[in-house]
């Protein structure tokens, strides 16, 4: 096992794209086996060893950055086994963790079979996408990773190799779990006791539900638990077919009223995703898009799955949804074949990299949100958005997953009184997304960046409850330390 403390070597695990500042380490260990792993953590404590474990720096909340512990990075166990074919509409694939997510679809997609979840960064690793819990556009009909998880192999700790299969371990009545492990002995411990939101997607804090399978306790744990070593994901049959389609609206009411009907199944539409740019988000993507026309007060960005039989039929209901809800069906952007539906994708695609250019040429850098409401109140997110944006005159956009009312605000400061009051809205906007009922992480996770506001979200108590969980694996506080849990509550 190699281990780097060079500075030019480890200066690549001290950033991701959170822009969190200062982290440092005194080195990089690369296993090459679930067993060195598992190695590493069993000898933490006799070396006085702490340790952050690092993705492929895709994160937004800056988890992965370390602050004087060890850093394990999981690039060399990047296997992906052959696709097992179980019966015409199921498949295994099994995958270690520094495999990338594009890799994994990819080689699915090769032999005939599809893997759902799309975070829309495909470099990320497969092992962060667990435990992270991730999603995407393609959520609104499919769920987030947890549904596409069938087990897992977990470096724990201690240092003992758990894998679980999904249906193998359950709370009991008194939402208790027991375990006989190896090297730690027996694990007794009671899932959290707080209410999870009604929202679709959800990434804060340990999962918890009564009579919850453990396999879900690590899915989202953001690594605070153990390390994801391998995993067995669930594919389904690539669709057929799939259109897509950009639709363009003079007004924010008739555009949401399209999203209300299509959630619905307005006409016999089912789109597998339902996306929002917004007239900020436009005026954006203009620069690289021109045609776009001006008087446009935002799109819809929807797909649908179908086969060559169905394909006219699903077009006739979309467009005549399109026309009762006010869109121009002739200035659509329709895509009907893979050509099509990749220049759509690289038009979504393309947001982030114009706002982070126009970033490059400011003094601060931009304040996000991450929140989701109950998906019936995806309009009322919309609006709380834009109405406190407008309020204070900032320069700012709004996009993302409106079918699962999962919106990104991206205010855009100009300068440090713009980013100050920018940070105070957003404390104001996770106050008010959490009395409604929201969830303070829809995709991105906690991390180191957003634990203080976790706090607000579960209560003292139920962040305590968390702690109860972590040192039930990990008593000797050697893993990620600072991710999704304040430091100050191990103390």
């Amino acid at each position: 096992m190699i281990l780097k403390s060079e500075p030019s070597a480890i200066a690549g695990f001290l950033e991701d794209t959170s822009n969190l500042k200062n982290g440092w380490t005194p080195g990089v260990f690369f296993p090459e086996t679930p067993e060195e792993v598992a190695s590493l953590l069993a000898s933490a404590v006799a070396e006085g060893r702490r340790y952050t474990v690092a993705g492929n720096g895709t994160g937004t909340t800056g988890a992965r950055i370390p602050f004087g512990d060890y850093v394990i990075a999981m690039q060399k166990l990047d296997r992906i086994s052959e696709v097992e074919v179980l019966s015409d509409e199921k498949a295994l694939i099994r995958v270690q963790p520094g495999a990338l997510l594009q890799e994994v679809q990819a080689k699915a997609a090769a032999a005939g079979w599809f893997y759902p979840p799309d975070p829309t960064e495909k470099t990320c690793f497969i092992g962060s996408t667990i435990a992270n819990n991730s999603t995407g556009s393609r959520s609104l009909k499919y769920g987030p990773t947890r549904n596409h998880v069938q087990a897992l192999k977990i470096a724990l700790p201690q240092g003992d190799l758990l894998e679980i299969e999904r249906g193998q371990y359950f709370a009991d009545a008194e939402g208790r779990f027991t375990l006989d492990l190896p090297i730690a002995g027996r694990l007794s411990f009671q899932r959290p006791g707080y209410a999870m939101p009604l929202t679709s997607k959800h990434n804060a804090g340990y999962w918890s539900t009564p009579g919850m399978d453990l396999i879900d306790l690590f899915i989202g744990s953001e690594g605070t638990l153990g390390v994801i070593v391998e995993a067995t994901l669930l594919l389904r049959p690539a669709p057929e077919q799939v259109i897509a389609c950009l639709a363009w609206f003079q007004s924010e009411d008739e555009l949401l009223d399209f999203v209300r009907q299509a959630r619905a199944g307005s006409g016999g539409v089912s789109p597998r995703a339902l996306e929002l740019f917004d007239r900020r988000a436009l005026e954006f993507l203009r620069q690289s898009y021109p045609e776009i026309a001006t008087e446009t007060a935002g799109a819809i960005y929807f797909e649908e799955e179908t086969t060559a039989e169905s394909e006219d039929t699903c077009l006739e209901a979309w467009l005549a949804l399109m026309e009762r809800c006010g869109s121009p069906v002739e200035k659509s952007w329709a895509a009907l074949d893979s050509e099509g539906l990749q220049k759509l994708r690289d038009f979504r695609h393309k947001l982030p990299v114009l706002v982070n250019e126009w970033l490059s040429r400011q003094s601060e850098s931009k304040v996000s949100t991450d929140m989701a409401l109950p998906d019936e109140r995806f309009a009322e997110l919309f609006r709380l958005y834009r109405d406190a944006c407008d309020r204070e005159g900032f320069t700012y956009i709004i996009f993302g997953h409106i079918g699962n009312a999962h919106l990104h605000l991206n205010i855009l400061p100009r300068n440090r009184e713009e980013f100050d009051r920018a940070k105070t809205l957003y404390r104001q906007l996770v106050s008010e997304v959490l009395a409604m009922g929201g969830t303070l992480s829809a995709e991105h996770g906690i991390g180191k960046l957003k634990s203080e506001y976790l706090v607000q979200m579960y209560g003292r108590d139920g962040i305590m409850e968390m702690v109860r969980v972590k040192k039930a694996f990990d008593p000797y506080l050697v893993l990620n330390i600072g991710n999704m849990i304040p430091k100050d509550y191990f103390e």
